[in-house]
C-alpha cells in the first residue's frame, strides 16, 4: 500500500494505527537483519503512540494528514528521547532533548516514530557505512551499496519498513540513495523545507527533504514539512499545503533538455547511460519536445567544494581538534580543506554561485526541465568506500563520483530522482529531473507523469518476498 492508501484506510477505520505499526515492525524484524537500514528501533514506544492515535480517532478528535503513519527518521535528524548518533563513535550515547524541525512537523502531522535510519559518518558521502552500525546493503543486491547519505531511509522504503522518509541532501544525499533503491527522492530549493536548529542558518548548500515510494506520496510528505518558520531566515513563505493538490497534468509541448553526460562534463557508466537513453522516448510519447542540450555549469565544481569545505569546518572543526582519531580520514581531510580557505576563496565562490544561478535561470527559459542521470554508476560493491573509476576515468576522492548530483546542488534548483529502469544485472537506475527556481510543484507533476507512464517504481526488491 502507498502512504496515501494507508492513510485513507486508517481514516475509514478499516485499519488501526496499532495494526499498521505492528505490520511494519514485523517487516523490520524479518528484513532489516539482511539490509541494516534501521539502526535504532523504539517498538514499544511506537505501539503506545499507535494506541493513542487510535483513541483520538475513535473519539472524533481532529487528526493530522499523516495520522498513524510509521516512520524511522534519519540518524542525523535529532529526535526527542531517541538516540541520535550521526553515525559517529563520538555520539553513540547522544539522546537529544528536542526534535529537529523536520521531525517535529512530521510528528505534529500524526507520524508515529518507529526508529532511526542508518547514515554515513556525519552524513558525509554517498555510501552508507559507519563504525557504529556498519554498512546498509542494497535490497536489490545485498553485495551492493544502498547509496547515501540517506541510504538507510531509502533501503527501508524499498523494503516496506516504512512508507515515507525524511532525509537531507548536500551533494546528492536524497537523490543518490533514491536512485540506488528504486524509490523517489527530492532535493528541494533551499528554504522550501526550513531547518532548525542550524549553526549556519543562511547556508544553502545542504537542505532537508522528503523520500517516498511514489511521487504522490512524496508530495504528501512535502506538504507537511514545507512552509515558513520564523527561526529560518531563508524559509520560503509559501505554505506547504500547495503540494497537497493533485499532480495530474498534460505534458504536451513541455520542453525537455536531455543531458546524458552534461555535455561531456561527467563520465557515465555505459550501463546507466543505456538504461536512461532508452527512456527518453517516454517524454516524447507524453507529448514533450526533447532536445539534447546541457547548461553551462562552469564554476559549479568550485562553488560546491568551497562552500562544502567551509561548512564542514564550521560545524565539525572543534570535533577534529578533540577527537581526530575517531573521524574517518576522508572526513578529516574535508575539514582541513575548510581550514585552508581564505576570505577571498569564499567571496569568489559566492560570485561564481551567483553567475551559475543566472545562467541556469536563463537556460530554463528555453526549457521547462533538465533531465540527466542521478548517479553516474549503478550501485557498487558495498565493501568499497567509493568507486575509484567511471568508464575508465579515475575518481580521486569519495565525492568525485557524484558530480551528476553535486553540480546540480550548486545551482540551488530543485531536483527529483525518479525510478527509470534497471541494468541487465537488475540494479536500479534513477532519472534526475531539475526544475526551475522554487518550481517543485511543476517538477513533481513531471515526475509523476513519467512514473505513471513507466511503472518502474512498482518493482520491489527480492529480499522483500517471503
Amino acid at each position: 500500500m502507498t502512504a496515501r492508501e494507508q492513510s485513507a484506510a486508517l481514516r475509514r477505520r478499516e485499519l488501526s494505527a496499532r495494526e499498521l505499526v505492528a505490520a511494519h515492525l514485523a517487516q523490520i524484524d524479518r528484513v532489516n537483519p539482511a539490509v541494516n537500514a534501521i539502526v535504532t528501533l523504539v517498538a514499544e514506544r511506537a505501539l503506545a503512540e499507535a494506541d493513542q492515535a487510535d483513541r483520538r480517532l475513535a473519539a472524533g478528535e481532529p487528526v493530522g494528514p499523516l495520522h498513524g503513519i510509521p516512520v524511522a527518521h534519519k540518524d542525523t535528524h535529532d529526535t526527542t528521547g531517541i538516540r541520535t548518533t550521526y553515525g559517529s563513535p563520538t555520539l553513540v550515547g547522544n539522546v537529544p532533548s528536542a526534535d529537529a524541525l523536520i521531525v517535529a512537523r512530521m510528528r505534529a502531522a500524526g507520524v508515529i516514530t518507529i526508529g532511526k535510519t542508518n547514515v554515513p559518518e556525519f552524513g558525509a558521502g554517498s555510501h552508507t557505512f559507519n563504525p557504529v552500525f556498519g554498512a546498509t546493503r542494497n535490497p536489490y543486491d545485498l553485495t551492493r551499496s544502498a547509496g547515501g547519505s540517506s541510504g538507510g531511509a531509502a533501503a527501508a522504503l524499498a523494503c516496506g519498513m516504512h512508507p515515507l522518509a525524511d532525509g537531507s541532501d548536500m551533494g546528492g544525499s536524497l537523490r543518490n540513495p533514491a536512485s540506488f533503491n528504486n524509490v523517489v527522492g527530492l532535493r528541494p530549493a533551499p528554504g522550501r523545507v526550513p531547518s532548525f536548529p542550524r549553526l549556519a542558518a543562511w547556508a544553502t548548500m545542504g537542505v532537508d527533504g522528503p523520500m517516498a515510494r511514489t511521487v504522490a506520496d512524496l508530495a504528501l510528505l512535502l506538504s507537511v514539512i514545507a512552509g515558513p518558520d520564523e527561526r529560518s531566515p531563508i524559509a520560503i513563505e509559501q505554505p506547504g499545503s500547495v503540494f497537497a493538490a493533485p499532480l495530474e497534468r498534460d505534458l504536451t509541448g513541455l520542453r525537455v533538455a536531455w543531458a546524458p553526460d552534461l555535455g561531456g562534463a561527467i563520465p557515465v557508466d555505459p550501463a546507466v547511460r543505456s538504461v536512461l537513453e532508452s527512456q527518453v522516448a517516454v517524454f516524447e510519447d507524453l507529448g514533450c519536445r526533447v532536445e539534447e542540450a546541457s547548461p553551462d555549469l562552469s564554476g559549479a565544481e568550485e562553488v560546491f567544494r568551497t562552500l562544502r569545505a567551509w561548512e564542514f569546518e564550521l560545524i565539525l572543526g572543534g570535533l577534529l581538534d578533540r577527537s581526530r582519531e575517531l573521524l574517518k580520514p576522508s572526513l578529516a581531510d574535508n575539514i582541513e580543506q575548510g581550514r585552508r580557505l581564505r576570505g577571498r576563496d569564499i567571496g569568489r565562490a559566492e560570485v561564481l554561485h551567483t553567475q551559475l544561478f543566472h545562467r541556469m535561470r536563463e537556460f530554463l527559459t528555453r526549457y521547462d526541465v533538465l533531465a540527466l542521470p542521478v548517479s553516474q554508476v549503478p550501485p557498487f560493491d558495498v565493501d568499497l568506500e567509493y568507486p575509484t573509476e567511471i568508464a575508465g576515468v579515475p575518481q580521486e576522492s569519495y565525492v568525485d563520483w557524484m558530480r551528476s548530483c553535486y553540480l546540480i546542488s550548486a545551482t540551488g534548483l530543485p531536483a527529483l530522482s525518479v525510478p527509470a529502469g534497471f541494468t541487465q544485472g537488475g540494479l536500479p537506475v534513477g532519472l534526475q529531473l531539475v526544475g526551475r527556481h522554487r518550481g517543485e510543484f511543476a517538477l513533481l507533476q513531471i515526475g509523476h507523469a513519467f512514473e505513471q507512464a513507466t511503472g518502474f517504481g512498482r518493482r520491489r526488491p527480492g529480499v522483500v518476498a517471503p
